[in-house]
């Protein structure tokens, strides 16, 4: 069976879409160099296609390809359900400072996979996150337990300002200011 031309590439988006959900909500960046391999392969098969001499056949199919990707943000951004199933929801796989198992099996992510994220954002220590949620574009959220919070700028001077005396403190004042 022939599929009309212009029926080729909204087929074809639908199915790479529906493709890379399967694979997971990684980043490009997080992404190791088997899945990367795929997604490229992924993209080279939906083009084959329209590998034709002719240009304009070529123009038209990426001029849709556009169309249906503003189409797709489009929906994911006024239906919940398009979005929930085409784009997926935020996980919680971090609880008070323990790895939820059963969400990390699903989401087919190891825990060394998920600490060496948390390190590379200063994190050393699992225990030091309240909540740990991974973003429906595979980015790691997290809120760090009150221990772990770092000191606010006015957090300190009202610190500083309950132990100095007056003297001490237009002093210390002062020279913030200068900072």
């Amino acid at each position: 069976m022939q599929i009309p031309f212009l029926l080729r590439p909204v087929i074809l988006f639908i199915m790479a879409v529906i493709l890379i959900r399967l694979t997971g909500r990684r980043s490009i960046s997080q992404m190791t160099i088997a899945q990367t391999v795929l997604m490229i392969s992924i993209g080279a098969i939906i083009v084959e296609p329209f590998s034709d001499k002719d240009i304009r056949k070529t123009a038209i199919a990426a001029i849709i390809f556009v169309i249906l990707l503003i189409l797709f943000e489009f929906c994911s951004f006024y239906s919940k359900s398009f979005k929930k199933c085409f784009v997926g929801e935020p996980k919680m796989i971090i609880r008070q400072g323990k790895f939820d198992e059963v969400q990390l099996r699903k989401l087919r992510l190891t825990q060394e996979e998920v600490m060496s994220r948390l390190r590379q954002i200063g994190i050393t220590q699992i225990t030091d996150i309240e909540e740990g949620i991974l973003e429906s574009n595979g980015e790691l959220g997290y809120k760090l337990t009150k221990e772990a919070q770092p000191l606010k700028r006015g957090e300190f001077m009202e610190l500083l300002s309950e132990l100095l005396d007056e003297e001490a403190k237009e002093k210390l004042q002062k020279k913030i200011n200068t900072l």
